[in-house]
């Protein structure tokens, strides 16, 4: 008797119909907004500092591409971030696809970007062309500056749409690329930075991209603090870095790297008294906590 009970009851659910007017199509960002952790993990701490690491990610690559040399990430009054770079600017010339600005289609498209095979770069980390739009609709507002051409480019968004189109602002004698956004409290369980975290990263990045100079700061009254790192030896310097408060073995840090076309790999060790081990495992600078085969060999 209870089958029967289950069967009758799954029969009068499936009594609705099931048509073409039950297919949504999300048009342009509208799907970041609906679900969020599908492009950031969560919408929680670890969220938030999810949407400045996509920015920084973007002036990583013009490092790595041999453009850039400096960052800055830095936490405003009232919870904004700003991002700097001296890369080469995002492209603001017309994009053949879209008939748009490249600026705006990097803002407002997904998976538009310069990291899909088009020569723009070798290595890249980050969401590959979902990053920076991705930020921008989950921001209450954005505003990004290029400086490219001996001119300042400048955009607005609110919560992924256009609210002042590409123009020119003013006069440059630099290149590279301003964003500041605050992140959509709509969005969000919590909108408060913590300089820790970010700072963490920023160093760890550092490390990464030896000779880049990364730069952080907190304007918030009452939490002024800043930082430069730029660690020359690169992944040496952060193996003498992890084990600063144990006792080496050797005085050097071994290191060995490789290149196979446009694979390189790097692996710097240095053995201490210890009865543990560390190991971090990174691919295209991105940290990978579960390993992976790049770990195993």
């Amino acid at each position: 008797m209870a089958d029967n009970e289950i069967l009758n009851s799954t029969a009068v659910d499936a009594g609705n119909e099931y048509d073409a007017s039950e297919i949504q199509v999300l048009e342009g960002l509208e799907a970041v907004r609906k679900r969020p952790g599908m492009y950031i993990g969560s919408t929680s701490s670890s969220g938030l500092h999810h949407l400045v690491y996509e920015i920084v990610d973007n002036a990583i690559d013009e490092a790595l591409a041999g453009f850039c040399t400096e960052i800055l990430v830095q936490i405003n009054e009232g919870d904004t971030i700003t991002v700097v770079d001296n890369g080469r600017g995002i492209p603001v010339d017309i994009q053949a696809q879209t008939g748009k600005p490249a600026l705006e289609v990097v803002y407002t498209i997904l998976h538009a970007g310069g990291k899909f095979g088009g020569g723009g770069y070798k290595v890249s980390g980050g969401l590959h062309g979902v990053g920076a739009s991705v930020v921008n609709a989950l921001s209450e507002w954005l505003t990004v500056q290029v400086h490219k051409n001996g001119e300042i480019y400048e955009m607005k968004f609110s919560r992924g749409q256009i609210t002042q189109e590409m123009k020119i602002v003013g006069k440059t004698d630099h290149t590279g690329t301003t964003v500041t956004f605050k992140p959509d409290p709509e969005m969000f369980e919590e909108t408060v930075y913590n300089y820790d975290t970010l700072h963490t990263r920023m160093r760890e990045e550092a490390f990464l991209n030896a000779g880049l100079r990364i730069k952080t700061a907190d304007l918030r009254p009452g939490k002024e603090r800043e930082d430069s790192m730029c660690y020359e030896g690169g992944i040496r310097e952060f193996v003498t870095w992890l084990n600063k408060s144990k006792d080496a073995l050797h005085p050097g840090v071994i290191y060995m790297s490789g290149q196979r076309e446009d694979s390189v790999a790097e692996v710097a060790l240095q053995y201490n008294d210890g009865y543990s081990e560390t190991i971090l495992s990174f691919a295209n600078n991105v940290h990978t906590p579960e390993g992976g085969m790049h770990e195993e060999g």
